[in-house]
């Protein structure tokens, strides 16, 4: 049996629904772009070009709720399937879109550069337990006209699993296209073994602005999967009761969900977000509080309910070092996302808010996931049944340590975390160095980096890749981009 959670019952989930359309349909949405306005407006939508207002009408929102899959796979550079998103799986991939990194040597916050994202790419491709890797952070060192590509690029370049990405701006989208057709080859190959998750975010309260908006269209017309992160904040730019705030974040999705099918019907789409309470204190947004958490799990459940896969950024810290509050709320996090089935979990490495990613936090929260996921497979016999036969051979021999049952299901019914995790008697510990958390997490990443081996994606397709990173940069005035130990 595999354990779950749930928050709503199937009753109130209806209920938020309703409401949620409600909005849609007699107060409505902004989108400010003038050809979503047109195509809502040939759809019978009511339309107020001058304000950027529509109305939506419930045959279009069921209209775009019939075409949705219920499920869609995810590819590697080399065209192998990595996820299923569908029914109870769950993946989870690093936070995306940090503006810091934590400094290993020095454990201060601060901005990061190229040398990071590639030793970040060089560390998540040996993570088992986290399936994709994200763009995790914005190098400094390049025109910011260009950050959004070229963490792509680099991802693509340095590493085979899929990615979860974005952008910022609209004209990013075509050469971050360009980049999957160069891996692909062709736009149906693309459809049919995507590579990337674009994430593409409405703005609270009920609008969607012009990049965004077009982002969620360009990606439609090329089938290239979309994950909706709505992020009302609850008491601030939401209601402060969190079934509000679950009204308004399914409003602002559905209405990214109609965007995405009008487009093109069919395309793949995770039902997901970042909502947060917001905490009048400090003035402050607490990813890893049990209200947010809350509220992730609970819109899972509406979007498991409308048969929509789903994402969630949760298991992720607003702590600002590599601390026990990290832990705790890093784990609750998993713990939590993983019983309630959301497919697709974005968080681990994150610290401050969603702001910093930490390559040892990383390393930290590859075993959390690695626990969870054991925790996932339930409690089943395993030729447990009769038991006599079992305790016989105890009784004779003391103890079962080489018994063929223990060899033969140990590693099955244990999840053995790496040396970050410290299991170790105190004798032991003391001779082994006696290390604190941070710096066993410290050796790990260094031994990743120093063990990576280059992405078998062919020469031919990474020099291509790279000439195209080159062309972008050039348009901004970048002569060159930062230099970095090339890989054949």
């Amino acid at each position: 049996m595999r354990p779950v959670i749930r928050f709503l019952e199937d009753k109130l989930i209806e209920r938020i629904i309703t409401e949620a359309r409600d909005i849609l349909c007699k107060l409505g949405v902004e989108i400010h772009n003038k050809d979503i306005l047109s195509v809502l407006s040939d759809y019978g939508a009511m339309v107020n070009l001058d304000k950027y207002h529509v109305f939506f009408t419930e045959d279009i929102i069921d209209m775009a709720l019939q075409t949705i899959p219920e499920s869609f796979k995810l590819f590697d550079v080399l065209g192998n399937k990595t996820h299923n998103f569908s029914k109870q799986n769950v993946y989870f991939t690093p936070g995306s879109a940090a503006l810091n990194i934590l400094d290993s040597k020095t454990k201060k916050i601060r901005r990061p550069t190229t040398n990071d994202y590639i030793n970040y790419t060089k560390v998540i491709s040996q993570l088992e337990n986290i399936a994709s890797q994200s763009t995790a952070f914005i190098p400094a060192d390049v025109h910011e006209k260009v950050s959004d590509s070229y963490r792509l690029y680099l991802s693509l370049l340095f590493c085979e699993k899929p990615v979860i990405t974005g952008t910022f701006t609209i004209e990013s989208f075509n050469v971050m296209k360009d980049f999957q057709l160069a891996i692909r080859g062709t736009k149906d190959e693309l459809k049919e073994k995507p590579l990337t998750i674009f994430s593409c975010c409405p703005t609270s309260p009920l609008k969607w602005s012009d990049v965004t908006s077009q982002n969620t269209v360009d990606c439609a017309l090329y089938s290239i999967p979309i994950e909706f992160i709505s992020m009302p904040l609850s008491g601030f730019i939401a209601p402060v009761t969190l079934v509000g705030t679950l009204i308004q974040h399914t409003a602002e999705t559905l209405s990214g969900i109609v965007i995405s099918q009008l487009s093109n019907p069919g395309t793949p789409v995770l039902y997901g977000g970042s909502p947060s309470i917001f905490d009048i204190r400090y003035e402050t947004t607490p990813m890893g509080a049990v209200e947010t958490q809350m509220i992730d799990c609970a819109y899972n459940e509406i979007g498991k309910y409308l048969g929509i896969p789903t994402q969630a950024y949760i298991s992720l810290s607003d702590s600002k070092q590599l601390d026990a509050q990290a832990g705790l709320e890093s784990s609750m996090g998993a713990t939590l996302a993983v019983l309630s089935g959301i497919n697709n979990i974005s968080g681990p490495g994150m610290l401050d808010f969603e702001s910093c990613q930490s390559l040892e936090k990383l390393i930290l929260d590859n075993e959390i996931c690695g626990m969870v996921l054991r925790l996932i497979k339930g409690i089943k016999p395993k030729e447990d049944f009769p038991a006599i036969p079992r305790f016989q051979e105890l009784l004779a021999e003391k103890h079962l340590l080489i018994s063929k049952h223990t060899r033969r299901y140990l590693k099955e019914e244990q999840y053995f975390p790496g040396p970050v995790i410290d299991r170790a008697n105190r004798d032991r510990w003391q001779e082994d160095g006696g290390l604190s958390l941070y710096n066993r997490a410290f050796g790990e990443v260094e031994r990743l980096i120093n063990e990576y081996k280059p992405s078998r994606l062919s020469s031919g397709i990474k020099k291509e890749l790279r000439k195209l990173m080159e062309n972008e940069a050039k348009r901004y005035g970048m002569e060159k981009l930062p230099s970095y130990n090339k890989v054949k």
